[in-house]
């Protein structure tokens, strides 16, 4: 597939409010419209912005130019200028690669490449899966140079196949070319469904139609620790999704595990996901609100020697967040009184909106509301192939809490 740009890179020259350099100055990604206090000409999607300081006009930062959002330029470099080409790419994701070196000498074929703004490339995230290369992106900036890019990822992934994956916002747009959401990039794609390891488990992962870049990655480490805990327990995975908790419990020897999620297909996802492999436990499946799922077990008298409440983000506007602090509350509430005595709880947000401090604090206040008493086993954040660059950056955290 051709993806040379149709139309040439423009430089614009900008200025900011005074509150907008400091931020720059200390690496922060972002630059909003209304920080912009001068622009020499209007810019279109993957222009070239050149930010000069306020008080002796030297080169600030450089960044791409991207008309469709409130964030109005991505920042590419800081303090250094440099010139925005096939080698500048290269060297960003030969870094970006270097990062994840240890995570890879694990029985492991799965992992985040390229985690947006956390390795210098705003709104792209790039995920491999085997030999297949998932290329997600959230802005059109990127088009421009998607040949550089595109080439560079295949070389050091090693991956032999690369699909496109567009956000919602920019498959309702047309673009210069004329790419579309699950186009394939680079290589032959014979089959869309793509198995692959994690710590030696298997798993699938639909590149074309499934959530994101087809699974989430994110919450690996986490997924092994229960693996690795998990021998001859009963273990209950809330908002189970595609069954990474429930899979690894059942590969570590669990001897049931209950998966909970209110969507058919996902559960379907969860039981193909473990008959690729080697299990001897039972995996119960309810398709159910997981709210309701909670109290309906908690009304039957059910208890189990491990809990594992992981929801998708509960405010993706900060108007939302009062109403996840009291969701997760309430988690916590329902999954500890399932716990039987001195066994194990595991609470994880991936709400950026949230603080780690604050769903720490919330987490423990509603096992403490059920009259019952912790121990703070362990707290988690991000795995290798998801570093953090700057504080918006980090989303996940996890706790394991022993219950009394």
């Amino acid at each position: 597939m051709n993806l040379t740009p149709t139309e040439s890179i423009d430089k614009i020259a900008i200025k900011l409010t005074p509150k907008a350099e400091k931020f720059v100055k200390k690496g922060h990604p972002w630059i909003f419209e209304s920080s912009i206090v001068k622009q020499n000409k209007e810019g279109k999607a993957g222009d070239l912005c050149i930010i000069f300081d306020q008080s002796k006009n030297n080169f600030l930062a450089c960044g791409l130019y991207d008309p469709d959002s409130p964030i109005r330029i991505k920042v590419l470099q800081v303090h250094k200028a440099a010139t925005i080409n096939e080698h500048w790419f290269q060297q960003k994701i030969v870094a970006a690669f270097h990062k994840r070196r240890d995570l890879l000498q694990t029985d492991t074929n799965s992992y985040r490449l390229i985690f947006g703004e956390n390795d210098g490339l705003p709104g792209l995230i790039a995920d491999v899966y085997d030999t297949v290369l998932v290329l997600k992106l959230y802005s059109f900036i990127w088009f421009p140079y998607l040949h550089w890019i595109v080439k560079s990822l295949i070389k050091e992934s090693n991956a032999k196949i690369c699909v496109l994956r567009l956000s919602r916002a920019l498959q309702k747009k047309e673009n210069s070319l004329k790419l579309k959401e699950g186009d394939v990039l680079h290589g032959v794609l014979e089959n869309e469904v793509v198995i692959f390891k994690e710590h030696g488990v298997l798993f699938s992962a639909n590149v074309i139609k499934g959530h994101k870049t087809g699974y989430f990655l994110d919450h690996r480490h986490n997924r092994k620790q229960i693996g690795d805990l998990a021998a001859n327990k009963t273990v209950l995975d809330v908002f189970s999704y595609a069954g990474g908790f429930s899979v690894h419990a059942l590969v570590g020897g669990a001897k049931e595990v209950t998966s909970i999620d209110i969507s058919k297909q996902a559960l379907a996802l969860a039981k193909a996901n473990a008959n690729l492999n080697d299990y001897k436990g039972t995996h119960h499946t309810m398709v159910i609100d997981a709210f309701e799922g909670l109290a309906q077990l908690i009304h039957q008298g059910k208890k189990y020697d491990m809990v594992i409440i992981d929801p998708p983000s509960f405010a993706k506007q900060e108007i939302e967040v009062p109403k996840a602090i009291k969701s997760y509350e309430k988690l916590a509430g329902l999954g500890a009184a399932l716990v039987k005595n001195k066994g194990l709880l595991v609470l994880a947000s991936c709400t950026s909106r949230v603080s780690a401090d604050d769903f720490f604090k919330v987490s423990e206040k509603g096992i403490v509301t059920q009259g019952l008493t912790f121990e703070c086993i362990q707290k988690t954040f991000h795995d290798d192939d998801h570093p953090i660059g700057f504080p918006e950056g980090a989303y996940l955290k996890c706790g394991y809490y022993r219950i009394s």
